[in-house]
């Protein structure tokens, strides 16, 4: 019988995406935690059955998860000290130094 391949290919890419909307707020906790959630899931599919799988694509899959946990923590954490700044700042405090800040630099453009 022939192994099957673990893809980690959508996993890394959810991953990466999260990381880049990491500066939108932390948002891309949203795309990490799915990369983590189908990574996690295949993983278990393989556990129930691995002399149905190919050991290095299990390693890879592994090593995806992880990557994907890591930037599921930096998002997550990101989230947190960006509600927290509003939380102790207010919206409209965190506008206005954004607004500010925004015309400083167009002055030094």
């Amino acid at each position: 019988m022939e192994q099957q391949k673990l893809d980690p290919t959508l996993v890394y890419v959810l991953a990466i995406l999260g990381f880049l909307c990491c500066c939108i707020g932390g948002l891309g906790f949203i795309l990490a935690g799915i990369a983590f959630i189908i990574a996690n899931s295949k993983l278990n599919a393989a556990k129930l059955n691995p002399e149905n799988y190919d050991p290095n694509s299990i390693k890879s899959m592994n090593t995806a998860k992880i990557v994907a946990l890591v930037i599921l923590i930096i998002n997550l954490l990101y989230f947190i000290m960006v509600l927290y700044s509003i939380y102790t700042t207010g919206w409209d405090e965190l506008m206005e130094q954004s607004q500010e800040a925004m015309e400083q630099w167009q002055q030094n453009q």
